[in-house]
């Protein structure tokens, strides 16, 4: 099969190659998607670049998410048969060398999840990291219906499921965005209210619109930087969700002012949450695409051999949605 693969870390185009590489072979309990797209995320390039994390194996083809059709299932699979269109998460993770940045992947058949015929295949591999994240993050500890919830970055990849998934779970959502273009995605993904963070007061306008009451859960990009933003419109009894703080990796975290607000603190990173959490997120996610017509933001498209462009591509940070790899043959 056609491949992309590093065998040390550094800058994409210093370091990925384009060639071929064995076809993998379904094990038990495991299924082999023909992929069709390839989803670049964040944290696939900063594996690459080092900047994540040291390398685990000595040769590793990038990128977790992905779409395609089951080509071969191996023994003891029951939920998934061959010719199903099906999108994954966790492909190039703790454990696996081998990514989606291919033309096949092999992998558990949990970490496996049909594609209705209505989501393309480019739409599919938005799906793993950004919608599974939006999903624990908003239903990791029990039902938002009824509460009012604030996701910071709201027109990124995982924000604007997050925005899509908190309407659909019945909660009031406020999104915060940077531009004027981002205000407009935030929008259209349903936020009832959308504060552009750099010309608006985030907290007075929260607070105006819960009634002084402040939110019940964020959904947060980045905690260091938005710390004591945050902590000045959270209500009693609320939770921050953590997925990422990149503007200040090493946050002191003021734990009297947590406490005297009951403030509950949700960090996580996919990989380790619970099997059965991951799962009931599936479950959750296909229930929620075949609901309705859904949003699914693609940044940008390259060909498998520009995988090395797709990774530049998602460094500038810019991009609203996704930055996919196309694979097929």
């Amino acid at each position: 099969m056609k491949a992309v693969w590093y065998e040390r870390t550094g800058a994409a185009p210093d370091v990925l190659s384009f060639g071929d590489m064995p076809t993998p072979v379904a094990g038990p309990g495991e299924v082999r998607v023909r992929l069709e797209a390839s989803g670049v995320n964040p944290a696939d390039a900063g594996r690459r670049a080092g900047s994540y994390r040291a390398m685990e194996f000595p040769r590793v083809i990038p990128n977790s998410d992905g779409a395609g059709i089951v080509d071969q299932v191996g023994d003891g699979v029951t939920r998934l048969q061959v010719g199903r269109r099906v999108w994954l998460y966790n492909g190039q993770r703790n454990g696996r060398a081998f990514g989606t940045a291919a033309e096949y992947i092999t992998l558990a058949e949990h970490l496996v999840t049909p594609l209705p015929d209505n989501v393309s295949f480019a739409a599919g591999a938005t799906l793993g990291i950004p919608c599974m994240t939006a999903w624990c993050c908003l239903f990791g500890d029990r039902p938002i219906a009824g509460q009012t919830v604030l996701v910071t970055g709201g027109a990124g990849a995982v924000g604007h499921y997050a925005v899509q998934l908190a309407k659909w779970g019945g909660a009031r959502v406020i999104a915060t965005v940077s531009s004027s273009a981002k205000a407009e995605q935030a929008r259209l993904a349903g936020a009832d209210l959308v504060i552009d963070y750099k010309t608006e007061d985030v907290v007075a306008r929260t607070m105006a619109f819960t009634g002084q009451r402040g939110v019940d859960r964020v959904v947060d990009v980045d905690f260091g930087g938005n710390i004591a933003t945050t902590l000045k419109l959270m209500a009693m009894n609320s939770t921050i969700a953590v997925y990422a703080t990149s503007g200040n990796r090493n946050p002191v975290v003021p734990m009297r002012e947590l406490m005297e607000k009951c403030i509950a603190l949700r960090a996580l990173v996919l990989f380790a949450l619970p099997p059965a959490l991951l799962a009931a997120a599936q479950v959750d996610i296909s229930k929620w695409l075949a609901a309705g017509t859904r949003i699914h933001n693609i940044a940008a498209e390259f060909a498998l051999s520009e995988t090395a462009q797709a990774h530049l591509a998602v460094e500038k940070g810019d991009n609203l949605g996704t930055v996919i790899v196309g694979c097929a043959r």
